[in-house]
């Protein structure tokens, strides 16, 4: 797969399928986000596996899923749930600490998550305070997001927009359609 249809399909997936994701996976794409680029080379993003089933029920019903869709066609259901999540935390307590990092692990992260099939969702609709201390995170440890990951039960594609509309939503086959703005609309110009 050349890249650019590599980045067409390394889409949010939030259906995903019972089997487990591989620890080596999942350190793997920690290790990903851990040579991304950063502000300065501070590296003040820190991780937290969670893949423990018990883990996994624990963190689920403190993310919120799909805001664009009814919840009954948003939140995945019971045999549908992700596998394993990772918590994207900055380390206050060194010096930099800002989110445009963040962004640039999570890129990586999720790409190599989906080297290996692996599908993900980047969530930032979060209980933040019952995380916190779920995962026992030390002071001016701050959560980001968290990335729920699995392997997906549905296909993710980029639509064309319609009517200026951002909104994703599901086709008949309960696949998710993303629109995009075209080119033409985000590349001002070329000097």
């Amino acid at each position: 797969m050349d890249m650019m249809e590599f980045l067409r399909t390394r889409r949010t997936y939030r259906r995903f399928e019972q089997r487990p994701v591989a620890p080596e996976i999942l350190q793997e794409c920690v290790d990903a986000a851990r040579i991304a680029s950063c502000g300065a080379n501070r590296q003040t993003v820190k991780y937290i596996i969670v893949q423990s089933p018990e883990a996994v029920a624990a963190v689920q019903p403190l993310v919120h899923w799909a805001a664009y869709l009814p919840r009954e066609q948003g939140t995945p259901k019971a045999n549908e749930v992700p596998t394993a999540f990772i918590a994207v935390l900055q380390d206050e307590n060194l010096p930099g600490a800002n989110d445009m990092d963040a962004g640039l692990a999570l890129g990586s992260l999720t790409a190599a998550a989906w080297a290996h099939g692996v599908g993900s969702c980047i969530m930032g609709a979060i209980d933040r305070p019952a995380l916190t201390k779920l995962l026992a995170l030390p002071e001016k440890m701050r959560l980001c997001c968290m990335v729920a990951l699995g392997y997906p039960t549905h296909k993710s594609h980029l639509v064309e927009m319609q009517n200026g509309s951002v909104k994703y939503y599901l086709d008949e086959a309960g696949d998710y359609c993303v629109p995009k703005r075209p080119l033409s609309k985000v590349l001002l110009k070329t000097l």
